[in-house]
């Protein structure tokens, strides 16, 4: 079966194996969420199945029993993977978004997929200008008291020292940003064609 004819078809079971899992980690207001719904528009916008996962989301719904303890976190993002996994395996290109500020979480989420199929992008940005974007307020309710282990404030982000990609928000816009990460994913997934962009 072929998605479609020509000299540039791409065949049925060619495209499942491009599908792959980035997880975007960073702090709150680095741009996290910003990113996976600007390449998901990108990547659907040549056809290939794909989700993006935010952590907001997951907290109102699936997560909306955990708190924000250590043992929490952990379980916020066990679960996350599992889903993603889920979805990776279906066929679907998975963009979570979530703050995942603690070392071994991340790499039980590298465990819980093939080499090819795990992406981890540091989304990165200096605390103080985070703390000055504030969209939803979190770091001024933070710093107030009002928001217990909020990470950066009174939590930790322990910074990724070996991510597959590092993007620097407060260097790279959004569109610049987007570039890079599709730069990569061309690199990487010859499948992923750039003419369109």
């Amino acid at each position: 079966m072929n998605i479609k004819k020509g000299a540039d078809a791409v065949g049925y079971d060619e495209r499942i194996d491009s599908r792959f899992v980035i997880w975007f980690t960073g702090l709150s207001g680095v741009g996290k969420s910003t990113l996976a719904q600007g390449l998901a528009s990108r990547l659907k916008t040549l056809g290939y199945p794909t989700t993006v996962l935010d952590g907001d989301v997951l907290r109102r719904g699936l997560c909306q029993d955990l708190g924000f303890s250590p043992q929490d976190r952990h379980e916020n993002i066990r679960r996350a993977g599992h889903v993603a996994k889920i979805l990776v395996d279906a066929g679907v290109i998975v963009l979570s978004a979530f703050i995942t500020p603690f070392e071994k979480d991340r790499q039980m989420l590298r465990q819980l997929f093939s080499p090819e199929q795990f992406i981890e992008v540091h989304v990165d940005c200096p605390l103080e200008i985070c703390q000055q974007r504030d969209p939803k307020h979190l770091y001024q309710k933070a710093q107030a008291g009002l928001v217990r282990e909020f990470t950066g404030i009174s939590s930790p982000y322990e910074r990724p020292l070996w991510p597959d990609l590092r993007i620097p928000t407060d260097k790279l816009n959004v569109t610049q940003s987007l570039d890079v990460i599709w730069q990569f994913l061309q690199d990487r997934y010859p499948l992923i064609s750039p003419k369109h962009f």
